[in-house]
């Protein structure tokens, strides 16, 4: 299927930018321009939102809490943000979260993790899961339905989402109903099919990918360990129930196509969607009609999952 015509008309646009590529540029003056980029984004009413600072035992962790409507106990899902671990924020997938929140009828607590390359792997691995624990262990007073926690993430947070859900396996704890995966991380990505067809003139191209790899994974072997390529994970059974996606034309679509066969050639419950003429990131791009209406279907159907 060709490119959705939304998505066209903004590529076109974006490809003839004159914007230096990513790794050219200092990280902190990129995230300075994301979180300006957000406060232009319309925001989807929810009835609170409300910025935390977790204290855990040797660090302090931002979180931002969005609850849908007044009651006194909601599920939960825990998201964790993309950006290829160096960028990304609370603002910058603050009117996605929001979206999610209403869509799902769930509280959403967005983890501000630690970035590289300042912070390199495994990091944000244990930021994403001992933020997942605090929760769930402070899930009365946080007024979530402990019964009811499930992860989601888009693209590196899709692949902290599933690598949380692989330790939380590992370590008994804590309970996770479900893991919403958007575009996700899952692999080392440069041998795929999707990665040759869809390296370049898409916005995500293969070099970013690299530099986004190269910050993160300070050790090229890191990238062999199962909490950092959820792929090579040795028994993926017993997981909870995902729901994955894909975008067509994106370096990322036979990650998450790879993870989703395998999670159910494990016998885990799958759903696995490829959204044909869409690019990598649109889900955050609530310009295109697609990208509301997949969010909308995808917040419905981990609702469904959090509430069986």
């Amino acid at each position: 299927m060709p490119l959705d015509p939304q998505v066209q008309e903004f590529l076109d646009t974006f490809n003839k930018m004159p914007i230096p590529p990513l790794h050219t540029i200092d990280p902190k003056l990129i995230r300075s321009m994301e979180g300006e980029m957000a406060e232009q984004r319309q925001s989807t009413p929810v009835h609170e939102v409300t910025d935390i600072q977790m204290e855990l035992a040797d660090r302090t962790i931002n979180v931002r809490k969005y609850t849908p409507y007044e009651q006194p106990i909601h599920p939960a899902i825990v998201f964790y943000h993309g950006g290829g671990w160096v960028l990304g924020s609370l603002d910058s997938h603050d009117e996605l979260c929001r979206r999610l929140s209403v869509a799902a009828g769930a509280v959403v607590i967005a983890v501000e993790y630690r970035l590289a390359p300042e912070n390199p792997y495994p990091a944000a691995v244990w930021d994403a899961y001992n933020a997942l624990c605090y929760i769930a262990e402070h899930a009365a007073e946080w007024g979530v339905d402990k019964q009811a926690i499930a992860v989601a993430g888009d693209s590196a947070g899709g692949n902290l989402a599933a690598v949380v859900c692989l330790i939380a396996k590992d370590k008994g704890a804590p309970s996770i109903k479900g893991q919403l995966l958007i575009y996700p991380s899952t692999g080392k990505g440069e041998n795929t099919d999707s990665y040759r067809e869809n390296g370049q003139g898409y916005m995500l191209t293969a070099e970013t990918m690299t530099w986004f790899r190269q910050s993160y994974f300070s050790k090229g072997e890191n990238q062999d360990q199962p909490y950092a390529s959820p792929l090579l994970y040795s028994d993926l059974s017993g997981l909870p129930p995902a729901i994955i996606i894909t975008a067509q034309y994106d370096p990322l679509r036979d990650d998450g196509a790879q993870y989703a066969d395998s999670l159910q050639q494990a016998g885990n419950t799958v759903e696995y969607q490829n959204e044909e003429g869409m690019i990598h990131g649109f889900l955050s791009m609530l310009q295109f009609d697609r990208s509301g209406e997949v969010l909308q279907e995808a917040g419905e159907k981990i609702r469904h999952i959090l509430l069986s």
